[in-house]
């Protein structure tokens, strides 16, 4: 977007092929340059959806970074890095910008092989103080001088794996610079003690008032005088807020806060903290979706979103309500009937729908922030008190917190319920958030049930006899987005655990549709019947314990199985299938429809089954030598 400046128009973005060209403007040209990448923001992310919110509260950050330390030399990493799209522009794929998170198209998070600029991949948060300090260390292992430089959000100190990270910092390294992004959001509100203790640090009258003295010490006297009334700051504070602040007792200098869209302020400041020969943390204050007014009323909606009108912020809205959605409304009815069960988040009210529960229920409705480990541990604890938690976690997510669900849950066969959102492929958010593993990473946990539903229904009918297990954990999958426009019936019934559902009778070929793809099978069947043959349809329901009978019964009549699974194929439903029937020592091949042992790039859902072979017409070409041996057999025997 053009700016205009003393009745001149300005197009600075378009100069920028490196940082390089971002050190050539001058302090008044970089702030032009900030107003001119918001209006990029707005405009392409309203095409493409993305993560428009962070982005626009990181503009006059990332460019003070880019202004005065050298990367790919120096190495930027963000936490999560859904924050990285201003990082992109001044990296040369300015030109390539309308194509994020588009297929072939730039990743929507940081990625090592898109650019040399990107030194540390990332999707899920509190990896970036670790990573951080890794790259700190080998570097002073190997005698370098270059930088590192954390840019970690306040959402990324209620996770755990960041105080891990502090805790080893001091220690290890002599020389590194944390930047704390605090926006006072994550995706929702940020929740705890940590948030409120941040709030106290902003909201305190001699932060405020020693702030504004050393942004005009910074303007009259250069950058040491004004960080130096900063550190005053927080020393003329500490006994007010606490004994000392929780970063100095880590071990490293605490400098700010700072207002985080000053940027003559942001460059004097890192242009000293360049200088420090010790780890540091800066602190600087900003405001999420600054510059669009629609992203700061709804700050919510827009940390994340897809595509949306520039001018006014609307979405187009959906048709058919959600699986988070039904899962919310489900839960809640439930709720209503049942005064255990409570509803447990790791900072995804919105993502999983659980906003809509919390209102009904709100003393049964906890948020413990990103947190997914003491999620679980915590559901456990109240699982032994008599209580049925239903822990609303992202399945991709979950992956951090394995060692609870065996250790702390399974093992002590406790009743809790994970029910695990984007359980498959999750489109345009790549491969950070495809939930393409959890059959394999949950099914060899002993005492585990492992239910998958077709439909919006069936979740309902799922969630209500998970309500009804007492014997262990239960895991649900189901798919990101809409359903498949299936009713809830007013009262949900119970499901016999273990027992698929046969859709219809064959005696030719079995075709087994779990979960997201059951549609796929019912296709499938359709076409093998216009070719002359009969075929079987089974809704599985379970990954585990998978119906052994009915995979008996089919597999000693049938000439071959064909099963859909919306996951990778090592460890999957399919591997389930093979186990069982060398179990049963049932000899007949078995055609598996998923996904491949590789992690799976970002894009649309159709065409990366399309590309990768998840579809009807790959599996009738699988299937075919099969199918000509069925037929031979029916001539041989006619």
């Amino acid at each position: 977007m053009e700016s205009y400046t003393n009745g001149r128009m300005s197009n600075y973005l378009d100069t920028i092929d490196s940082p390089a060209d971002v050190k050539k403007l001058t302090v008044p040209q970089l702030q032009e340059l900030a107003e001119e990448i918001r209006g990029r923001l707005i405009q392409s992310v309203a095409k493409t959806g993305g993560h428009i919110g962070p982005n626009l509260g990181v503009v006059e950050l990332t460019i003070a970074m880019h202004y005065v330390f050298d990367t790919p030399q120096d190495s930027f990493v963000f936490d999560v890095s859904h924050q990285a799209y201003v990082h992109k522009l001044l990296t040369g794929r300015a030109k390539q910008f309308e194509t994020i998170r588009q297929p072939g198209g730039l990743n929507g998070f940081m990625l090592r092989t898109e650019s040399e600029h990107d030194s540390f991949g990332a999707g899920h948060a509190g990896t970036a103080l670790s990573a951080a300090l890794g790259m700190a260390v080998a570097r002073d292992m190997s005698g370098g001088s270059e930088h590192v430089v954390a840019l970690a959000g306040d959402a990324a100190f209620t996770c755990g794996i960041s105080y891990e990270a502090l805790n080893n910092i001091a220690t290890q390294t002599k020389r590194m610079i944390i930047v704390l992004n605090d926006n006072a959001w994550s995706i929702d509100k940020n929740v705890g003690a940590i948030a409120s203790y941040f709030h106290k640090v902003v909201t305190h009258p001699s932060f405020h008032y020693l702030h504004e003295r050393a942004q005009g010490l910074v303007n009259r006297f250069g950058g040491k005088v004004g960080t130096h009334v900063l550190r005053k700051a927080e020393e003329s504070v500490k006994g007010l807020i606490g004994p000392s602040m929780i970063f100095e007792e880590f071990g490293l200098d605490y400098y700010g806060p700072i207002d985080g869209h000053d940027l003559p302020l942001l460059i004097e400041t890192f242009q000293f903290l360049k200088q420090q020969n010790k780890p540091v943390i800066l602190h600087a204050i900003t405001q999420k979706g600054r510059g669009f007014q629609p992203a700061l009323d709804k700050q919510k909606k827009f940390h994340g979103l897809g595509p949306y009108d520039p001018s006014t912020g609307e979405t187009v809205p959906a048709g058919s309500k959600t699986y988070s959605e039904i899962f919310a409304e489900s839960l809640t009815k439930l709720a209503n009937k049942n005064d255990k069960i409570v509803a447990i988040t790791a900072a995804m009210p919105n993502g999983t729908a659980l906003d809509l529960f919390r209102p009904h229920h709100p003393t049964r409705y906890f948020d413990v922030g990103i947190a997914e480990e003491h999620a679980v541990i915590f559901a456990a604890g109240m699982a032994t008190k008599g209580y049925k938690p239903f822990c609303a976690i992202y399945s991709t997510f979950l992956q951090r917190a394995f060692d609870p669900i065996v250790h702390d849950v399974a093992l002590q066969e406790l009743p809790v319920v994970f029910c695990m959102d984007r359980g498959g492929l999750s489109g345009d958010d790549g491969p950070t958030h495809h939930g393409l593993f959890d059959i394999s990473y949950l099914r060899g946990i002993p005492n585990i049930v492992h239910m998958v539903p077709r439909n919006e229904d069936e979740l309902a009918d799922m969630m209500y006899t998970a309500t009804l297990y007492n014997d262990g954990p239960v895991a649900i999958r189901y798919p990101r987005g809409t359903g498949v426009g299936t009713a809830v019936k007013d009262e949900p019934i119970a499901l016999e655990i273990g027992k698929a559902e046969i859709i219809k009778q064959g005696s030719d070929v079995l075709v087994l549709g779990l979960g997201a793809l059951f549609p796929l099978a019912e296709e499938m069947a359709q076409r093998l019947e216009t070719q002359g043959f009969s075929a079987a349809v089974v809704n599985p329901r379970f990954a585990k314990p998978v119906d052994r009978a009915m995979l008996e019964e089919f597999s000693r009549k049938v000439g071959l199985i064909v099963s859909f699974e919306d996951h990778v194929l090592a460890g999957g439903f399919g591997s389930v299938v093979l186990e069982e029937l060398n179990a049963l020592k049932i000899d007949i091949p078995v055609v598996r429809i998923g996904w491949p042992d590789h992690f799976i790039e970002h894009g649309k859902v159709d065409a990366l089954r399309e590309k990768y072979g998840i579809t009807v017409d790959a599996a009738m070409q699988r299937a075919l030598p099969y199918l000509n041996q069925i037929q031979k057999q029916r001539r041989a025997v006619s």
